[in-house]
């Protein structure tokens, strides 16, 4: 595969996040740098959206915390967004880059 090809399905394993990171681990099972990608996708997303659902059923029953759940809420989507958006401009350039945590996490799982 051309290297403008890897970089660009490796970019698209963000733009879902979780869902297109896990159909492109299903279905790449060569290309380390894709599948790199794909599964810092899948951790990165998946754990802001599940953090994101906890928090919620933490606050929602307090319900003087409705605010605070709105604007947490709010905070997360912006970030799952921006994490998406600057993944996928990073890996379009080709770059291997990596998110702290997650990409050493992820590097560790795909070897």
């Amino acid at each position: 595969m051309a290297a403008s090809d890897r970089n660009i399905v490796a970019a698209l394993s963000y733009v879902l996040g979780f869902i297109t990171g896990i159909v492109i681990l299903l279905v790449e099972k060569d290309d380390k740098f894709i599948r790199f990608h794909a599964m810092q996708s899948t951790i990165a997303t998946g754990s802001l959206f599940l953090l994101n659902i906890a928090v919620g059923l933490i606050l929602k029953p307090l319900g003087i915390l409705d605010v605070l759940a709105g604007m947490l809420n709010i905070l997360f989507w912006f970030l799952i967004l921006l994490v998406i958006i600057i993944s996928f401009v990073r890996t379009y350039q080709g770059k291997l880059f990596k998110w702290p945590i997650v990409g050493a996490f992820s590097e560790k799982q795909i070897r």
